[in-house]
Parts: C-alpha cells; sequence; structure tokens
C-alpha cells in the first residue's frame, strides 16, 4: 500500500510542477486560464489533461488535404458522430481549405481552454487544427432525448396534451411555439460550479416588472452549490421564506401554463435536464387553479374551482373535526349519529385521535409504496391494500367504520388538488391539527387555523403578497380567485405582480 501512495504522490508533484494538478482547484482554474498554442500536439495534451484518465473523451487525429495535421475532440455519447464523420472530417479531408473556412454553419472561434472545455462537456466537437490557434467549436449535439409528452402530473380533461421534457432547447421552443411575441427575452445562465447546469430566465419584456426580473436573476446568481440536478434545487435556493410549508414558487410540466403566467407579468425559470418548469412570483390561488380552467365556459371553471377548495379543506380539516366532535363536543352531533358512531367505537380500545392518526398513517405508508412501485402494479397495490388494511383494522377492532369512512374521503379529497407540491403542504400540516383538535377540541382547530392565516398573510414571493389579491384586497384580482370571470370581463392584468401593460382586452380588439 506505501507503494502506490509513493507512486501516486509523485505523480501529483509532477502534475503540479506543470500546473495540471487534477486534485488542486487552484491549479485547474490557473491552467483553465491559459490559451491555445499553435501546435496540435500540444492544445490535445491540454485538453486532456483537464479530463484525467477519461475513457469516453475521443481525440480522432486526421490529415486535411492540404497535409495539414488536425483532430476533432468530442465526449462519446453526447454528439452525432454523423455529423462529425460526414459534415466535418469529409468536408475537412476532401477539398483544399485555409484555416478560416468553417467546418459546419453553426460553429464559434476561441482560444481559451475553459471556453473549449466547457462545450466538451455540452455535446459540442472541437476542430484543432495545426498552425491555427484558435479551435472550432462545432454544434454537434445528438444524445438520446425523451420525446415531447402528455404531462404526467397535470392531466387536464381539455387543453392541450404536450409537456416539457429534460432538454432544455426543446423547452424554449414549446414555449416560443405558443408565445410568438418579439418582446419575449431569454437571459442564459449557468448554475452549479461541477455540474454547469444551463437555466433559462424568460420574461416578456414590456409586462414583466423589471425589478423583479432582476430581483430573480440576482437570487439565482447568488446560488453557489456545487451541483443542480433538478428545478427544485433552484426553488429551494431563491424562495422568500425556506422554513414554511407552502410553496412560495409554481413548479410546472405545462408549456401553455408558464406561457399564460408569462402574460400575466410573472418570470418562468427552465433548467436543463427537467421537464419542471418554475413560475415566479407565486400567490396562494395559483395552486388550485387549473389551465383548464380557462378552456372551459366560465361557469363550469367556477363550479370546479369551488370543488377543488372544498376538498382542500377537507384533506385538511376533515379528521381533526371528527376528533373534535368525538371527544369533546359530541352534544353537537345529531342523536342518531352519535349512537352509530359510538356503537362503531364501543370495541376500539384507543382514543379518536390514537385511532386517527394510525390510519392516516397507514395510508400515506401506501400512497408512497404505490408511488415507488412499477407503473401498472402501484395503483393495483395501493387500492386493495387500502381496502384490506380498513377492512382488517375494523374486523379487528383497532379503528371504528366511520374513521375508514374519513379517512377514504379525506385521501381522495387530497388528489383534488391541481398541484402536487401544495397537495404536499396540505397533507403535512393535517398531522398538527389533528394533535391541537385531540387536545383542545375547536379551539385547537380555531388556534391551528388562525396562525397558519397569519403565517399565509406574512408570506411574500418576490415582493408579491402570497394571499394577493385577497389580501391586500385587489377588486381587479378577485375576478380570477375564487370566481372565473367571463374573458371578456378580464381587461385588465392583476396588478399586485406590478405590470407594466396593464391592459389585457382592448376595446377595439373586442368589437361586441
Amino acid at each position: 500500500m506505501n507503494q502506490f501512495f509513493q507512486a501516486w504522490q509523485k505523480r501529483k508533484e509532477a502534475l503540479q510542477s506543470k500546473g495540471l494538478d487534477q486534485h488542486s482547484n487552484k491549479s485547474m482554474e490557473s491552467v483553465l486560464d491559459v490559451s491555445l498554442t499553435i501546435n496540435v500536439e500540444e492544445n490535445i495534451q491540454l485538453i486532456q489533461a483537464q479530463f484525467g484518465k477519461c475513457d469516453d473523451l475521443v481525440v480522432r487525429r486526421f490529415q486535411t488535404k492540404s497535409k495539414a495535421q488536425a483532430a476533432i475532440v468530442f465526449i462519446d455519447g453526447m454528439v452525432d458522430r454523423n455529423v462529425i464523420s460526414d459534415f466535418i472530417i469529409r468536408y475537412m479531408t476532401t477539398p483544399d481549405i485555409t484555416y478560416q473556412d468553417p467546418a459546419t454553419n453553426e460553429l464559434d472561434l476561441t482560444d481559451k481552454l475553459r471556453q473549449i472545455v466547457r462545450n466538451i462537456l455540452s455535446g459540442c466537437a472541437v476542430l484543432i487544427i495545426d498552425g491555427c490557434q484558435n479551435a472550432y467549436l462545432n454544434n454537434t449535439r445528438g444524445w438520446d432525448r425523451r420525446s415531447v409528452e402528455e404531462p404526467q402530473t397535470e392531466s387536464v380533461v381539455r387543453g392541450p396534451r404536450d409537456g416539457f421534457c429534460e432538454t432544455l432547447c426543446v423547452n424554449a421552443a414549446l414555449i416560443r411555439f405558443r408565445l410568438k411575441d418579439p418582446n419575449l427575452r431569454v437571459r442564459h445562465m449557468v448554475v452549479g460550479e461541477r455540474t454547469q447546469t444551463d437555466i433559462y430566465v424568460m420574461y416578456i419584456d414590456g409586462i414583466a416588472y423589471p425589478p423583479m426580473v432582476e430581483e430573480v436573476i440576482a437570487r439565482i446568481e447568488s446560488v453557489h452549490l456545487d451541483s443542480v440536478l433538478e428545478s427544485g434545487y433552484i426553488e429551494q435556493m431563491i424562495q422568500d421564506r425556506r422554513w414554511s410549508p407552502f410553496p412560495q414558487i409554481q413548479n410546472t410540466e405545462r408549456p401553455d401554463k408558464v406561457v399564460a403566467n408569462l402574460l400575466e407579468g410573472k418570470i418562468g425559470i427552465l433548467v436543463d435536464g427537467t421537464p419542471f418548469g418554475l413560475i415566479a412570483p407565486a400567490v396562494f390561488s395559483q395552486f388550485y387553479q387549473s389551465p383548464e380552467d380557462y378552456y372551459e365556459r366560465f361557469y363550469i371553471a367556477t363550479l370546479i374551482r369551488f370543488i377543488r377548495i372544498i376538498s382542500i379543506s377537507i384533506a385538511l380539516l376533515l379528521p381533526s373535526l371528527y376528533i373534535a366532535f368525538s371527544s369533546f363536543h359530541p352534544e353537537m352531533i345529531p342523536s342518531r349519529l352519535v349512537i352509530a358512531m359510538a356503537a362503531g367505537r364501543s370495541t376500539v380500545p384507543f382514543p379518536s385521535l390514537i385511532e386517527a392518526l394510525f390510519m392516516e398513517l397507514a395510508i400515506e405508508i401506501l400512497r408512497e409504496a404505490s408511488v415507488r412501485l412499477p407503473g401498472p402494479i402501484g395503483p393495483t397495490i395501493g387500492i386493495v391494500g387500502a381496502l384490506v388494511v380498513g377492512e382488517a383494522a375494523v374486523t379487528a377492532g383497532l379503528v371504528s367504520p366511520v374513521m375508514v369512512i374519513i379517512v377514504a374521503v379525506t385521501t381522495i379529497g387530497s388528489f383534488a388538488s391541481p398541484s402536487y407540491s401544495a397537495a404536499i403542504a396540505i397533507r403535512m400540516l393535517r398531522f398538527p391539527v389533528m394533535i391541537l383538535a385531540g387536545m383542545f377540541g375547536l379551539y385547537g382547530i380555531m388556534l391551528f387555523l388562525i396562525v397558519i392565516l397569519i403565517h399565509l398573510s406574512s408570506l411574500k414571493s418576490f415582493g408579491v403578497p402570497y394571499m394577493s389579491p385577497l389580501s391586500p384586497l385587489n377588486l381587479n384580482g378577485m375576478k380570477d380567485l375564487f370566481l372565473r370571470a367571463p374573458h371578456h370581463l378580464m381587461k385588465r392584468r392583476p396588478m399586485m405582480f406590478h405590470v407594466q401593460d396593464k391592459i389585457r382586452i382592448r376595446e377595439e380588439d373586442n368589437p361586441k
């Protein structure tokens, strides 16, 4: 073992003497700042030194027709080899060329090693010619990618069926396809010291509030992580209150939803490598709204919204109300129902709080297990498991039949939320309100609701109050809060986002 360590130490000292130590960030930074030479072999060694022993780094040497030594460097699996063979190497070896001749119609020139390494890792092929200090950065990206498919977490009855994929340029194109506005601005950023993840910040110039745009960009620039593997990294780092259970930035798989929010003055954030984009700022009301609310007639959308609000209230409060009424306030329940509940609980050895916590925990375990199981098996296990556990628990006398009904209705109500992140917050808060109801009855539930309302009223998302337009009151925004007013009545954009262009429907564009 000592011999291996001594050999490694000697190699490290040799690399440090050349400024190529792969284990020293400072030496790597100094090497990356150097420029190429006119010698092709020296340039290849510089590039290979940055990647070390990397077997998927391909270096193809060849000789041009003019007898100049050349090489093309790329990462195997990240490029289209047909483009390299047919459009670069064939072009370089067939006609006589000068050093200024382009190999493809989509390239850049640079002599900076840092930029060359960055482009190789992004799927470009770097062409180096002997006697030329500049390298050609050819766009030959061609890795396998998932095609555009229907969103899995935000399905709609009526609306577009295409969703984001893991490729950043494809996601941006899906937005451009719907928003053919030259004022749509795209700001490119790179976050992650090691992953070097590409990020697009998108907004509409002339609608979005410029200080808000700059605040979003400044917060993203302040993120100093070594890796950004999903948009959730960015969401957690740039939100206002990181300890709040409520999401302050909305995530979505739907490009039509991003476009609709851009038109309201919000900002979209797309992260390479994930099908989930971000929308900022976010207010509480938009988490129970769905894109199809605007595709259906207004009275249908209003009815569905009320159903969602009722479902969210049931998912949060129904078990705690059962605990409070059965333990502290039985006089508020009709006498026949009290007798039926007492008969069902006659064999249950636990108080209603323990009974409810046991059933809720069992349902959460079944739900999580059904998500992790393979697709065809997961839903089946979830449904069968819930039926078997519920029936077995009632038969064994561990829970009452009424509690099984309460938990089932609560679980169904949580599924009605269009936003998965908002539904998670409701599921988390269900447990503390149950404990307060078991300790103080209805007084505990009211105390919990007061604390939650105070917390929601204090939240802000990039300077926008989280409970807008309800608090502070904005009558124009109330048209799209609980009700969904007809499109011809929503002439102005929501004012809580400080939009520049306030008019959405102009009179001359809306003839009667």
